[in-house]
């Protein structure tokens, strides 16, 4: 008979396209991975796995355990969290995938503090600029920061964040200011590879002319590290379009200078995705949603 751990051990391994992933997501050796799921399928005499050379699919049995072990776990978790909330604690694990900068610098010490409040609390946070969009229903929060293209998730907005295009003043003696979008076919252009946006079209928009203009960089520099980025154009290397939550306090002590302000560049809200409705929420996620819209609502980044 399989217990609880035994279904929660073959979550992880279909939530992941091959058991080297699976062991690597667990920390583990694969060897491990594949005497435990060995052992699994002799408990219950089925095979639940088709290994290929660097991948796997589930048979139909794996196909169905994997679906039935998703609502009997989540039934657990509901139910010990339900024994909890009777003397007002929330229990369980609190599952969090959040862009590397941001998460680094706002999300994880958000979720140390949650986590302090509550002792039978444990969490798991991700950190990653491109995020596994196959493995979202594994989360029970995805905090996301830019273009959306999956419309599957709930959506809730935390802050409004801009965009703001900089540089360094030391670039801007060297290289002369930027007075209008074409300017910049002129200029050295960073470019932020993330979320598989096309980074290399920037898009302006003025409000008083109601005007729109794009413009084709041809970026000296790219990089899928925001921090590289920042370091390169506080270095003098570049022009760079960032969300205002990382350049806030560089643009206010001077160290980076705002370009061409009286247009707009496309928005960068926050946002927490989930992929439940407000009323299937487990208490641990209503309540962090609660402190991350508190929190973010008041955009730290400015204080």
């Amino acid at each position: 008979m399989l217990n609880s751990d035994d279904l929660r051990f073959f979550q992880m391994i279909a939530s992941h396209n091959s058991l080297a992933a699976t062991a690597r997501a667990m920390n583990v050796t694969p060897p491990s991975i594949t005497q435990r799921l060995q052992t699994i399928e002799q408990k219950l005499k089925l095979k639940l796995v088709e290994r290929h050379a660097r991948s796997i699919t589930l048979t139909d049995e794996g196909a169905l355990l994997a679906e039935r072990a998703a609502i009997i776990l989540a039934d657990m978790d509901d139910l010990n969290e339900s024994l909890y909330s009777q003397r007002h604690e929330v229990t369980g694990c609190l599952k969090v995938l959040a862009p590397l900068g941001f998460g680094r610098d706002y999300i994880a010490p958000l979720l140390t503090e949650y986590q302090q409040q509550y002792q039978h609390l444990s969490v798991e946070l991700e950190l990653s600029d491109n995020p596994d969009w196959a493995s979202k229903h594994s989360w029970d929060i995805i905090i996301y920061i830019g273009e959306l293209r999956d419309s599957s998730l709930k959506m809730l907005t935390l802050s409004e964040n801009k965009r703001f295009l900089c540089a360094s003043p030391s670039y801007l003696e060297k290289y002369g200011v930027v007075t209008k979008p074409a300017d910049l076919r002129h200029h050295q252009c960073l470019a932020l590879r993330e979320n598989a946006e096309d980074v290399t079209m920037w898009r302006f928009y003025n409000a008083e002319a109601n005007i729109t203009e794009s413009i084709r960089i041809q970026p000296k520099l790219a990089c899928n590290d925001g921090r590289v980025i920042k370091q390169w154009a506080l270095d003098g290397y570049g022009i760079m379009s960032r969300s205002e939550w990382d350049v806030a306090a560089e643009i206010k002590s001077g160290a980076l200078v705002r370009l061409l302000s009286q247009y707009e560049l496309p928005t960068a809200n926050i946002v927490a995705l989930l992929g439940t409705d407000q009323r299937s929420r487990s208490g641990r996620t209503t309540r962090f949603l609660e402190l991350l819209k508190e929190k973010i609502g008041q955009k730290p980044w400015y204080q």
